[in-house]
């Protein structure tokens, strides 16, 4: 991150990553789930379980629960909040653009306050933290039964 919106995007994504960490939104075991995935950063022992509700293509409500560092929680949390009422497509087109994203592989901007998550590029261990749930996401909604991974 260089240039003049800089500071306003590290602080943005400080506030963001600790808001939704110490409130993560949507958090705890869905009654009924669809779909469900387990994921796992071996690296720094981040563990969580995604539970989706699709009905008519569309996500209708989203959960999670597990333990984490403050930026893969916070992740979690701002993927609930960002896919329920999202298309299965749509929600995997955003799997994918945050992933680019966060590996630098694309410079494209993130909907929403997911932009705020670019701050994680700045330290690239963390980089995995936070793209945890969005693995699991993929899981679930592929019903892959393997653990999502970040390795």
């Amino acid at each position: 991150m260089s240039g003049a919106g800089d500071s306003e995007i590290r602080e943005l994504y400080r506030s963001l990553i600790l808001d939704h960490a110490r409130s993560p939104r949507h958090f705890g075991r869905m009654e009924e789930p669809t779909h469900t995935a387990d994921g796992i950063n071996p690296l720094c022992g981040d563990k969580l379980e995604v539970f989706i509700s699709v009905q008519d293509d569309t996500i209708a409500d989203v959960s999670f629960e597990g333990k984490g560092c403050a930026i893969s929680l916070a992740s979690a949390s701002m993927m609930s909040e960002r896919i329920i009422g999202q298309s299965v497509n749509d929600a995997i087109s955003d799997i994918e653009l945050v992933s680019q994203s966060l590996s630098g592989e694309s410079a494209e901007t993130l909907p929403g306050k997911l932009e705020a998550l670019k701050g994680v590029r700045e330290y690239p261990s963390r980089v995995k933290c936070a793209t945890l749930a969005w693995h699991a996401l993929r899981a679930a909604i592929t019903k892959d039964r393997a653990v999502a991974t970040t390795e």
